[in-house]
């Protein structure tokens, strides 16, 4: 008995969690999610429409709203290919054939029947109409020799009632095989009682107490259990309506012979009459139901009315769940999915995969990484470009830490480069301890005062002092005033440059904010003309198709704030894909032209001397092989002592990073006359000299 109960509460304390969320479920992952509505966000799409295309498309390991779609569309594409329509008419004519048979044999040898009975019987087996229904009408009233004959005649009228209380009433076909008299009554009262309730409430005359008293005595009919009438009605006009759309999917014909097999429904045409009451009631008290629809079904598998039902409860199910996964219509939210329907009509995993979609929707919403702004739309907030930018920083450190010459930008810090000097520990210094060093000193000190208990075993403990302490040398490192300029032309979005350059200056911008903070970052955006953007702007950014590259203003932009730096290190960085084709007149007009005019050529040559004067390092990232590109740029980056780059759109990014980082003595090499450079070590990027 002990081993029982320990059972027993074995069992309830690990049992399914049912009441709300399971607090043990791992967090949903949001880091490719995050990823990819970036990335989404970066091609000018919305963060609401990203979001959605995520849940759409789904994860590596997680499938999408579309895939979910597909396989309802393949489940329900299977129920109607399956079936048809015919399957009550079948087994009645099937009843109805082995009953004749069974009749004609027991007629062939009764001897002891008179030949003039048995040749009337014989002549009426006979002339029977082809029609199920009319046959069975004549038959009604035929005096049956053979009892095994007379069993399968009254077989079909308790299937025709069975199947039409099925119809009505999921699972009252099993329920009232070989019912009895008794049974039949019952039904009958139930239906006369659930008529007068319906009835009472579409006049608005019933009581919640009128209900009760109808569950308490009829219940067992309604194993959904409802508690409201409202409840009820959602119910019954539910399958209702199915059966509906099957008898509208059916054949004039089809229809016509199974109206007059009804009236043979448990011999109780009574029966008939309450169940129209029914579907009137129902059909008036719940006009939203779909009462017109029909189905298309050829297949090769017949369907009873109980169980055509069935099925065209489940292709309703399924066009409502392709509604809910279409997430089409205004106001649609992930929770609008039924679950339950999922389970039912795809399987449990299927309903996993949706649950975590509607967990995935609801954290991305309710985890601050995204906001709703104030003109209503969706917006990324600056913890959602932080972990975005984290995510493309490492993606960076990737490419550059397998590169020789680049250290890890992960272990790049703000003390600077180990120098190999040591120096005595002062106050207020934050550098590594030299631990080899330090210990030294603190053994040599102890055996020059003697006061180390010495023996044959070696020299006993030792004491760390603040003089013996030791700390690395690190090289200075000078604050730096970045100024980052992307080309924003028509040609950078046609030529598919537009989400590479977001990512790259992302990824810097999240770089020099968590790991170089006193560094100043300047985002420079140039197209037909120049202006600064803060991050969220510029990856927010949509295609601009205006076209003119001006470099000239956004010289003048970068140079501004070089001079509001004075004691900064001015590092200038240029990714563009195309020679500059516009220029600010004094007037403050753009000029345009292509090709591009000498005067345009002159001002932006002009301006980047300027920038040469005040100190700025340069590097120029040249996008796409254009002989012209090419020489124009080399010409510019020698004049003014500066690098060219030349990577691949995927490897922007890290070049980029890498400029930056040599630049500040962080992460690239430096050449004998002194000049910064990013050393490529054998990637796909390459230098031009």
């Amino acid at each position: 008995m002990a081993r029982q109960n320990r059972r027993l509460t074995r069992d309830a304390r690990y049992g399914k969690y049912v009441d709300g969320p399971d607090p043990l479920a791992p967090p949903v992952d949001l880091s490719e999610a995050l990823d990819a509505i970036g990335e989404e966000v970066m091609a000018g799409y919305s963060p609401e429409r990203a979001m959605r295309e995520f849940l759409r498309r789904g994860g590596k390991d997680q499938a999408g709203l579309d895939e979910l779609a597909r396989r309802v569309a393949e489940r329900r594409r299977e129920l109607a290919d399956r079936h048809h329509l015919d399957g009550t008419l079948q087994e009645v004519k099937e009843l109805l054939d082995r009953a004749v048979l069974a009749e004609r044999k027991q007629l062939a040898r009764d001897v002891a029947m008179d030949d003039g009975d048995r040749m009337l019987a014989e002549m009426q087996l006979d002339n029977l109409p082809p029609s199920p229904a009319a046959a069975v009408s004549e038959l009604n009233g035929y005096d049956w020799q053979s009892q095994e004959a007379r069993e399968d005649f009254e077989r079909i009228k308790d299937l025709l009632g069975r199947e039409m209380l099925e119809q009505r009433f999921a699972g009252m076909k099993n329920a009232l095989e070989n019912a009895t008299d008794e049974d039949r009554a019952a039904i009958q009262e139930m239906l006369d009682d659930l008529n007068t309730l319906l009835d009472a409430h579409r006049r608005g005359e019933d009581t919640q107490e009128q209900f009760d008293e109808f569950m308490d005595k009829h219940g067992d009919y309604f194993p959904e259990q409802p508690t409201t009438i409202q409840e009820l009605l959602d119910t019954l006009a539910e399958r209702s309506a199915a059966a509906q759309r099957m008898r509208n999917s059916m054949t004039a014909e089809q229809r016509a012979e199974l109206d007059a097999l009804a009236q043979q429904a448990f011999g109780s045409p009574e029966l008939m009459q309450s169940l129209a009451e029914l579907d009137g009631n129902l059909q008036s008290l719940r006009p939203g139901e779909d009462w017109g629809g029909s189905e298309r079904m050829d297949g090769g598998e017949g369907l009873g009315l109980g169980d055509g039902t069935g099925v065209f409860q489940d292709i309703a199910d399924l066009d409502e769940l392709a509604e809910q996964l279409a997430q089409s219509y205004n106001g649609s939210r992930m929770d609008d999915i039924d679950l339950d329907k999922v389970a039912r009509q795809l399987g449990d995993e299927a309903a996993v995969d949706a649950k975590t979609l509607q967990a995935l929707e609801k954290a991305l919403r309710d985890s601050g990484t995204m906001k709703r702004g104030t003109d209503g739309q969706l917006k990324l907030t600056p913890k959602a470009m932080r972990q975005l930018g984290k995510a493309l920083l490492r993606d960076v450190a990737q490419k550059m830490s397998g590169r020789t010459g680049n250290r890890d930008l992960r272990q790049a810090g703000a003390a600077g480069e180990r120098s190999g000097a040591t120096r005595e520990w002062a106050f207020g210094d934050t550098e590594p301890w030299d631990v080899t060093r330090t210990i030294t000193n603190a053994i040599t000190r102890t055996a020059g005062e003697g006061g180390a208990a010495t023996s044959g075993h070696g020299v006993g403990p030792v004491r760390i002092e603040i003089g013996d302490i030791e700390v690395q040398e690190t090289e200075a490192r000078t604050q730096a005033c970045v100024a980052l300029l992307v080309d924003t032309s028509f040609s950078m979005a046609m030529d598919g440059r537009w989400v590479p350059m977001k990512r790259t200056a992302l990824a810097l911008h999240t770089l020099i904010t968590s790991r170089f903070r006193g560094d100043d970052l300047q985002l420079i955006g140039f197209g037909r003309h120049a202006e600064v953007m803060d991050i969220e702007e510029l990856t927010g950014l949509d295609a601009m198709w205006d076209k003119g590259t001006n470099l000239h203003h956004a010289l003048l932009l970068a140079n501004r704030h070089f001079r509001k730096h004075p004691n900064a290190q001015p590092v200038l960085l240029i990714v563009t894909d195309g020679e500059p084709t516009s220029h600010l007149e004094a007037s403050g007009e753009v000029f345009f032209s292509y090709p591009p005019h000498p005067v345009t050529v002159a001002y932006a040559v002009r301006e980047l001397d300027n920038s040469m004067r005040l100190g700025a390092q340069t590097t120029f990232f040249r996008l796409g092989e254009d002989p012209g590109l090419a020489h124009f740029i080399e010409s510019m980056a020698d004049r003014v002592g500066g690098s060219v780059v030349a990577p691949e759109l995927d490897d922007l990014g890290a070049a980029v990073v890498g400029s930056y980082l040599g630049s500040r003595g962080a992460g690239g090499r430096r050449s004998g006359d002194g000049e910064s450079f990013w050393d490529g070590g054998g990637g796909r990027g390459f230098w031009v000299d």
